[in-house]
């Protein structure tokens, strides 16, 4: 089995600022995720709750090392960005990691 860490953020928006903020995110955070050595994966989840939207980002990196390229070196604290205050309705300070076993074949 092989072992990866998954990071994920959650985010809240209002419904209406959910495609754009989540186009924004694309252009910022799973970019710049992307650019990093160790990211396997990242990808953006969304689920609609009324008039707000839950937004996830999950990523999979082969170490903690990798995520501390992207996260400096307190990784466990969430990385905002400029635009974030525009819609974002809170700011969560911490991500959650989990250790993730893939069965290879």
């Amino acid at each position: 089995m092989k072992k990866v860490i998954t990071r994920m953020w959650h985010g809240r928006v209002k419904k209406d600022d959910a495609l754009n903020y989540k186009k924004y995110v694309e252009e910022t955070g799973l970019k710049n995720y992307r650019e990093v050595k160790g990211n396997l994966s990242a990808k953006i989840l969304l689920r609609y709750e009324d008039e707000i939207c839950h937004i996830l980002t999950v990523t999979e990196w082969d170490s903690y090392e990798s995520i501390k390229k992207f996260a400096g070196k307190d990784f466990r604290k969430a990385r905002y960005y400029p635009e974030d205050e525009k819609y974002l309705l809170d700011f969560e300070e911490f991500v959650t990691h989990y250790e993730t076993y893939i069965e290879e074949s």
